[in-house]
Formats: structure tokens, C-alpha cells, sequence
């Protein structure tokens, strides 16, 4: 039988869902960058801190945003059950500062990542996050830092890197101009990088 194109049904939109802690400028860039897509949308924000300004940046933009305590982290049966009801074909990890647990890992193997402010494997690990690593840059006096996504697994920064960009470091930079060096990276490819992830899975 011969279907019209107007009758054809168009490809379901890839589902995002992102985890968040703070301020949310890089979940704010990714909303807006897939706003008009036609391969992704995202359909939650998720943050483990209540008065998070990423929640009220989400829900500006008409994104369900919510919060879960500490204890819904360390027994995340309920968090689980909430993302399979939303259907998620990527988690991102944007600003995320605890330890993501395994049974989520497990549960959407390959399509867990996260955007880490240095080059890994240089200042990774449990506590290096914002600041800390960008001051440790500059104390170690290194003439580059920059981004690294990478797929998540069950030990701190140590998953199979999908991307990398690096940003010149000056002898006189202090860790606030890393930072905002960091950050233009990081909203100039994060969503482009989600992007390739889902309409490239061999990433």
C-alpha cells in the first residue's frame, strides 16, 4: 500500500535527560541548542540540591525540573523508576558534583556521560570539580586546559573519552579566567557533542 508523505509518521525526537547541581549555564545551552531540533529534545532536569538556579532556569524554558534528596541518591530505586517512566535515550551529567550511581549505569549502559572542566586524565577523580580544578591548573602552571566528555562507568572520570578540546592557559591567568576560558568550551560543544552521540552511536 502506498502512504501519502503528509501521512507518514516523522521520527520520535531522541529523549535527553540531565542531571544537574548548581547554576545550570551549561543545562540552560543545552535546552535552547535542541529547542528547534529535529533529533533530540530534553525532557528533564534533574538536580540532588532543591535550591539549585539550574531548576528555575529548566522550568523558564518549560522543562520538567526536579530535585531528589541524598537518600533517594544512596537508594535510587525511585530515581530509576522516574527515569524509565521518561523514556531517556541519553543521560547527561552537567555540573553533576556526586557520584552517579550504578545501578542507573548499569541500567542505560553507553548512554551516560558527562562534561568534565580539564583534560583527562589530569585532575580527575573524587572532589576535582569547578574551582578545584581549575585551581589546581593553575598551581601545576600548565599551559593548557580545557574539556573532556566522556562516558560515565562506576569510577570517577575513568570513562571511555568521546571528546576533547583545549584552550590555551596564560602564565598570569588566575583559576576565575580558567573558568571562563573552560566555560566557552564547554557551551560551544557540549550540545553539539550530545548531538553526534545520538545520531552517531558508534561514539
Amino acid at each position: 500500500m502506498i502512504t501519502s508523505a503528509s501521512t507518514q509518521s516523522k521520527p520520535m525526537k531522541k529523549r535527553i535527560v540531565i542531571f544537574a547541581s548548581g547554576n545550570g549555564t551549561n543545562t540552560q545551552n543545552i535546552i535552547k541548542y535542541f529547542q528547534n531540533s529535529k533529533h533530540a529534545q530534553v525532557v528533564c532536569v534533574l538536580s540532588n540540591n532543591k535550591n539549585a538556579k539550574v531548576l528555575a532556569r529548566s522550568l523558564d524554558l518549560n522543562i520538567e525540573a526536579l530535585s531528589f534528596t541524598k537518600a533517594e541518591m544512596l537508594a535510587p530505586q525511585g530515581l530509576l523508576s522516574l527515569l524509565n517512566n521518561r523514556k531517556p535515550d541519553l543521560l547527561v551529567l552537567a555540573g553533576f558534583l556526586l557520584k552517579f550511581p550504578e545501578i542507573i549505569i548499569d541500567a542505560y549502559p553507553n548512554k551516560v556521560i558527562n562534561i568534565h572542566p580539564a583534560l583527562l586524565p589530569k585532575y580527575g577523580g573524587k572532589g576535582m570539580y569547578g574551582h578545584h580544578v581549575h585551581k589546581a591548573v593553575v598551581e601545576n602552571k600548565e599551559t593548557h586546559s580545557g574539556i573532556t566528555i566522556h562516558y560515565v562507568n562506576n569510577h570517577y572520570d575513568q570513562g571511555k573519552v568521546i571528546f576533547q578540546k583545549k584552550t590555551t592557559i596564560a602564565p598570569q591567568d588566575t583559576p576565575q579566567d580558567v573558568a571562563q576560558k573552560v566555560q566557552l568550551l564547554e557551551h560551544q560543544w557540549l550540545p553539539k557533542v550530545i548531538e553526534d552521540v545520538l545520531t552517531k552511536p558508534s561514539l
